[in-house]
Formats: structure tokens, sequence, C-alpha cells
């Protein structure tokens, strides 16, 4: 399925699925916000959308009913990334760009929304959905006043420690080593594209994937070559963020007990704590605490977490939106039908 796309000056990329356009007017109608992880960008989710969209039209259009998907990029990456590269080189923003900051990117685009592009996103009925840092930063906005009306969230593998913080020392002094010598610059994108096919890492990304990398998280430099929009210092500067991977877990918490917290993560031990880690080129990491200790920590009902559902992905680890997209939309959808059953019996 091919979405049509219309673009405005700087304001968003809009991409249209015709036969869904029926829901622009519905109160029921649910917009769904989703924001990426580190070093990607927001066009990442653009596969997994398009399987959802795929999966709405299959299954019917009333069981879900979806009115927009916005997605929103970290001011340090993708076209964002490109667009404030200057602003980014100041000394409050060169080497302390963190996880809270993105999220305070996301309130102020909604807050601005209705000047800019008059949307209200006050007056919606949200959906959240976030992986790894931008379900960090997903759960940090919910911190933030005005309070946007989110009624649950859908939460792909985030990047948290729910210890004291220090249980990602070792990954992530790993991960800003490796983000210092990695491959930055390419000769041109589909050169870019090639390299990202055939490393033994990446070449695990769907290839739809691998080609809106090439395409929207990457710049061109005035050589003519093309570099990554989110640079090495600024891909360091969000590792080295501590309270990222602490913080979002009180809001987690606070939120299970208010709304449907639904729950996605890979069984796979192949990149957050465990098993070699590619951060995404040719550089292998080796971090000691596996992902099942992670995941048994969020589900720990000590914790007074309940969610809503916890749906386990089997032969898959962090990188489930690069990975297996087209599955995720599915999921996604299978979520979002959950999320409007309950919906409809309050």
């Amino acid at each position: 399925m091919k979405l049509l796309e219309e673009s405005f000056t700087l304001p968003p990329d809009m991409y249209h699925v015709q036969e869904v356009q029926v829901f622009e007017r519905d109160s029921d109608a649910i917009t769904v916000l989703a924001f990426h992880s580190t070093s990607f960008h927001k066009e990442t989710w653009e596969p997994t959308l398009e399987a959802l969209f795929e999966a709405l039209i299959t299954n019917g259009l009333g069981k879900v009913k979806i009115r927009e998907v916005w997605a929103v990029d970290c001011p340090n990456h993708g076209h964002a990334g490109i667009l404030n590269r200057e602003v980014l080189k100041r000394k409050e923003f060169a080497t302390d760009f963190s996880c809270e900051r993105y999220a305070m990117a996301i309130h102020r685009f909604l807050l601005g929304a209705p000047k800019c592009f008059g949307v209200d996103f006050s007056k919606r009925r949200l959906v959240g959905l976030g992986h790894s840092l931008g379900a960090n930063a997903l759960l940090l906005l919910q911190g933030l006043q005005p309070v946007f009306p989110f009624i649950s969230f859908i939460i792909v593998e985030p990047m948290v420690s729910p210890g004291d913080g220090h249980d990602l020392d070792k990954l992530r002094a790993r991960l800003v080593e490796s983000a210092k010598r990695r491959a930055f610059e390419w000769p041109d994108r589909e050169t870019a594209f090639l390299s990202l096919k055939e490393d033994r890492r990446t070449k695990r990304w769907d290839e739809s994937v691998l080609r809106t990398f090439a395409k929207h998280a990457m710049a061109e430099s005035p050589s003519g070559a093309v570099t990554l929009a989110c640079t090495p210092q600024q891909e360091q500067a969000m590792y080295l963020d501590v309270p990222g991977a602490t913080r979002p877990v009180e809001e987690l918490t606070r939120l299970c007990s208010l709304l449907p917290v639904h729950l996605v993560i890979g069984l796979k031990n192949d990149f957050m704590y465990g098993a070699p880690l590619s951060s995404p080129f040719k550089m292998l990491i080796y971090v000691p605490i596996s992902p099942r200790v992670v995941h048994e920590r969020l589900l720990d009902p000590a914790s007074g977490r309940i969610y809503a559902s916890v749906k386990e992905v089997p032969d898959i680890g962090h990188l489930i939106p690069q990975e297996i997209p087209k599955k995720l939309g599915g999921l996604v959808h299978e979520l979002l039908a959950l999320i409007m059953e309950r919906q409809a019996k309050l």
C-alpha cells in the first residue's frame, strides 16, 4: 500500500490513507502520537504504520478508528537534527541533550499545533506509541503541564533502568565509545544503504526501514557526501543522560495506576543488556546484565506496575520497529482494538 504525501512549508509532512479519512470528524476516533529511538528518526515508523493501516482496512474500518497518526523527531535527530544543526552546537546543547529535552520538544509541538497548523491536541483522544528513547520521552511527557488527554499508551522496549540507575553504567560507557568511533559519512545515500544492508547487524533490519534510514537519517554535506543527521556528539549526549533511564520508570509506575499501559518487549538477548550490540554500524559492544533481568523488574508485581497487557515477542530483541515492522503494525492494530473496546465500555 502506498501512502499519499502532502507537504507543508516547515510544519510536518502529511501522509493520507484515503480509505480511512472517514474518521476525520468522528469524535470516537483516536489520534496516535509516535516517538522514535536514539539514532533513528520519525520516519522509522512509516513501515509499521503502513502495516497498521493495512490491518485496519483488512479487519474492517469500524473496529479501530484512527483519525490521524503524528510522528515527531527528537530535535537532534532526522530532519529536525538537520534544521537544528547550528543551534545544537551551542554549549547548552552540544554535550547535554537529554530524553527530557525530547519530551519538552514534543510538549511544545503539541502546545503550538493550534496556531501552527490548526490542530488542537487538547481536544483529541490521544494514544501514545513509543520505542526505546521514544517510549521514555512519552512517559516523561505525562509530567509536563498542561497535561494532554492521553487515553492509553503502547510502550515498546523502553530504554529504562528499574534499578538504581547504575545498571546501565557499563552499557552507557560502551555506547559512548561506539558513537565516537562508528562510521559517519558515505559518498551518497545509495552507498550508505548498501553498507547498511550488508552489515551483519543492520542487515536484519527490514529493507523498508533501511531505505527510510538512508533517506531521512542522513544529511547532505557541502562536498556532496551524506552524513548522519544525528551527529556522534549528539548521540553521545543522549547516552550520557542518566536520569533519562530512571525518571521514566517513576512515571510508568504512576501511569499504570491511572491509564491502560500496554508493554511490548522482545525475548531475544541481542541489544540492550546482554550479548553483542551493534551501534548501528560495525562496533560490537558487550554488556553484563541480561534483558530478561530488566524485563522481570519492569513486570515485578511488587513494583505496583499493573499493565493492561504485556506482549512478549519471540525471536526478536530491542529493535522491534526496525526488524519486524509489519508484525509490529499488526500488533499495534490489535492493541488499539483493545483500547477502543475498553473506551466503549466507559
